[in-house]
């Protein structure tokens, strides 16, 4: 009886993984195109994944410039309010003839000196 030959492959060992041979053997040749396709759908992927970063520094951005402009819109309306308000303040003078004025008041400052409390005790 004639012995059968058998085309037995060498198993695959991590080794053949880490150096690439595993890219000879005959099952990867069979499948190449199913290979380059993943290969293709990991770049889509890598490249959308890119470009959602890049989206979300924007949104960032923008969200940072908005705060700003309402801090600068609330201190507008502050500053508005208060012009108003020394307006009709302005008008209720001149209803009662008060003028308004020109120099503020000086503020004086006394100064104790507490040595000389001690020395007439």
């Amino acid at each position: 009886m004639a012995k059968l030959t058998q085309n037995r492959q060498k198993k695959l060992t991590f080794m053949d993984i880490i150096k690439g041979n595993f890219l000879n053997r005959d099952e990867v040749k069979a499948h190449y195109k199913y290979f380059l396709f993943i290969f293709g759908l990991l770049m889509v992927m890598i490249y959308s994944n890119h470009l959602v970063n890049k989206k979300i520094e924007h949104v960032n951005k923008l969200k940072e410039e908005t705060e700003e402009y309402k801090s600068r819109n609330a201190y507008a309306q502050s500053r508005l309010i208060k012009i108003r308000m020394e307006s009709e303040l302005g008008k209720e003078m001149v209803q009662d003839s008060l003028v308004s004025l020109e120099s503020h008041p000086m503020k004086l400052l006394i100064k104790v000196d507490s040595t000389d409390d001690k020395a007439t005790k």
